[in-house]
């Protein structure tokens, strides 16, 4: 006897963020103005002495497929997963791997070093590296007797 985990909430939220994307896309505010996800990738936000990590999950996407931008503080990661094409469909049982586009958005704190953000796509993880600002030390000044 296998045990199933019935999460009756997680189908609601899938129906409502499908019925969400149908109304923003007939309305017209479906456009690259307002990008719609179809799926959210998990991440992990790490600081570290130097410099903050973003680790996203994205496995199965390009890195060709993926575009990040920063602009007024706001570091922006989107892209797009394709679907796999099933030409036999026979023996097919089920399909949960989520296909499409993505996007998130990180509000940056100041001491962010917006010049010096590098990424890399390694094994379906995405790495962003956000360097920190050097932090200036107060510096004491002697008075010189003249």
């Amino acid at each position: 006897m296998n045990l199933v985990r019935f999460e009756p909430w997680s189908i609601a939220d899938l129906v409502q963020r499908d019925l969400d994307r149908i109304q923003a896309r007939r309305s017209g505010r479906g456009g690259p103005e307002t990008p719609v996800s179809d799926w959210v990738p998990a991440v992990d936000i790490i600081e570290e002495n130097e410099r903050f990590l973003i680790r996203a999950d994205v496995p199965g996407v390009v890195a060709a497929d993926i575009d990040i931008s920063m602009e007024d503080g706001v570091l922006t990661i989107a892209g797009e997963r394709h679907t796999e094409k099933h030409e036999d469909a026979e023996g097919v049982r089920r399909f949960e791997r989520v296909s499409g586009r993505f996007h998130r958005r990180f509000t940056l704190p100041e001491t962010a070093d917006a010049e010096g953000i590098a990424a890399r796509s390694t094994n379906g993880i995405l790495e962003v590296s956000i360097p920190k600002l050097p932090v200036v030390q107060p510096r004491r000044i002697t008075v010189e007797v003249a």
